[in-house]
């Protein structure tokens, strides 16, 4: 099957740009340069020396020596986590800050959940010397106060969102508003394949670095592109949108999402969207969201500020309508124990996000020939003091 976008922003049933009118001239404005900037040769220098002596590109694909014996199976860990500022975000927010230079934009907005976006964002803004504003989640704030502090030191002003649950949906709300008010002079740096055409595809063509360097590097270590599991975890998604990118037509390659079922997806405290959600609009696309029976998005719940959100990428609702990935959910505490499992016997440590990841392996059966590559998409220094009160190790 071919997973693609159309020109009205579409992946099968889900996408599009369902926006205020006020905003119509910015998406636009995107919507018609993004790719020709994208893929000027100048953009392209650029990014790829940036994403080279800035970012730390290309990252490792690393043998997990332990875990492929635990599982019985051969599993590589793409090393996002080692990324400057500590994750797969900064992929994104470099692409972005050259494409609001392009359009001639001289401020930058964002929003964040577990702040590494945020920081992303704020630390391409530093380079460039753009004014930068986050939304971020108040509650989200209170559990992920290094990341705030990062944002502040970097010279982003941090803004609190104080409506609903308080989390990563409510600092996207904020973002929107704001940039409803100052459409002409301000990007918004969207984190995830969320958002109003073209955001969700641009997002994913950024990180799509994370696929093209998986399928090189596996050449080297296994004489093949393509392994036979691809997993990542997912929140909007866009970190298994990148590591998915170049396999999505490649039908031999088993694409694996792992989303968050929090206490448990039907204990009303889980942010599993394919198991709880049905179609909708969220955030200007048409997708996959948790809502109740007139429309009102359900609150989500996670341990892991990342994976809070109530919907996904329309990217992945239409993989997960089609089949062409299978999505697995993993709790709170199934999640926390892999984290740790993944320090003891790796010496990673990875975000709660991540761990997600790993969790699903418990769910999964291999044979010992087989092929895994984990996104392990960020390091877990953010999550310290959410291990630290969990306690259990």
């Amino acid at each position: 099957m071919k997973v693609k976008v159309d020109e009205r922003g579409y992946y099968g049933n889900f996408g599009g740009a369902y926006i205020p009118e006020m905003l119509y001239p910015n998406i636009e404005e995107l919507k018609e340069n993004y790719e020709q900037i994208m893929q000027a040769p100048d953009f392209q220098e650029q990014f790829q020396s940036l994403l080279k002596d800035f970012v730390g590109r290309p990252t490792p694909l690393y043998y997990a020596e332990r875990l492929s014996e635990k599982y019985g199976a051969k599993i590589y860990l793409k090393r996002e986590d080692l990324c400057h500022t500590g994750a797969h975000k900064v992929n994104n927010t470099i692409g972005q800050i050259l494409m609001a230079q392009r359009l001639g934009k001289k401020k930058i907005i964002a929003e964040t959940g577990a702040g590494q976006h945020g920081v992303a964002t704020a630390t391409v803004c530093a380079l460039m010397g753009v004014e930068c504003i986050v939304y971020m989640g108040a509650i989200d704030m209170e559990r992920q106060k290094p990341n705030v502090e990062r944002m502040r030191i970097l010279g982003a002003e941090v803004r609190a969102a104080e409506s609903g649950s308080k989390t990563l949906k409510d600092a996207t709300n904020e973002a929107m508003r704001h940039w409803i008010n100052n459409p002409k002079d301000t990007h918004y740096i969207i984190g995830s394949v969320v958002g109003p055409h073209p955001y969700p595809e641009m997002v994913a063509r950024f990180q799509s670095v994370i696929s093209e360097e998986i399928k090189k590097q596996l050449q080297t270590h296994e004489g093949r592109e393509n392994p036979d599991y691809v997993i990542a975890c997912v929140g909007g998604g866009s970190n298994a949108a990148g590591a998915f990118y170049h396999y999505y037509d490649e039908t031999d390659v088993n694409l694996v999402a792992v989303e968050a079922a929090g206490l448990g997806n039907h204990t009303g405290e889980s942010a599993a969207t394919t198991v709880l959600g049905k179609p909708g609009v969220l955030h200007g696309s048409k997708t996959l969201l948790m809502q109740t029976e007139d429309g009102q998005v359900v609150e989500p719940y996670s341990i892991s500020a990342g994976l809070d959100y109530p919907g996904i990428g329309p990217v992945h609702a239409h993989l997960f309508e089609t089949g062409r990935a299978t999505f697995y959910s993993v709790t709170d505490e199934e999640a926390m124990k892999s984290g740790i499992a993944l320090s003891r016997l790796e010496g990673i440590i990875p975000a709660i996000e991540t761990a997600h990841a790993f969790a699903a392996l418990n769910q999964m059966t291999f044979k010992s020939e087989d092929v895994v590559v984990i996104n392990l998409s960020g390091r877990g220094d953010k999550d310290l003091e959410t291990y630290i009160k969990w306690g259990k190790y």
